[in-house]
């Protein structure tokens, strides 16, 4: 078994895990998360924890165990502490403004840019270029994140765009005569 499907998951208080043939649902303080098993493994609750066993001893069970695991761990946090990306606006103009489920973005367009935040998702604007994403679902957070900063993604020359906040850009130096 892979060494990431061996340890186990710690539940927090305040978390319910409810555990079916062929699919886990997890329930904690910031919403409930869902995620289908495979047949080639199963989840046991031992306590306040989970466990990830082998059904069948091949390839595919070995790697999908040490995969659902992560995904467990990754729910149990996202519904305990949840999930946040940081982005930030660089260059003359930009500017971000949170709405509601709606996050506008002023990034130097013929015209102003709407994006419309799926359910789960929430988006906040401390100042007006710096933009931060939070949920419960990992995967959701992150692709909101990348679906905003490809809008305009930094450009090499001066670094304008939307970056991450921990994102470092290198800049290309110029064209000499």
């Amino acid at each position: 078994m892979s060494r990431v499907g061996n340890s186990p998951v710690e539940l927090p208080e305040k978390v319910e895990v409810t555990i079916a043939t062929d699919r886990i649902s997890v329930k904690g303080p910031l919403g409930t998360l869902e995620q289908p098993i495979s047949p080639n493994v199963r989840i046991e609750k031992i306590e306040k924890r989970l466990e990830i066993k082998l059904n069948e001893d091949s390839r595919e069970a070995n790697a999908f165990s040490g995969t659902l695991r992560a995904l467990v761990a990754n729910m149990v946090h996202g519904v305990s502490k949840g999930f946040e990306k940081k982005l930030s606006l660089v260059g003359v103009g930009y500017r971000a403004q949170a709405q509601g489920d709606k996050l506008n973005l002023t990034l130097g367009f013929s015209h102003p840019v709407v994006h419309q935040l799926p359910k789960g998702v929430k988006a906040e604007t401390p100042t007006q270029t710096e933009i931060i994403i939070k949920g419960a679902d990992k995967q959701l957070v992150g692709q909101v994140a990348a679906d905003v900063r490809n809008y305009r993604p930094p450009e090499p020359y001066k670094g304008k765009g939307v970056r991450y906040a921990d994102e470092h850009i290198v800049l290309k130096e110029t064209k000499k005569k």
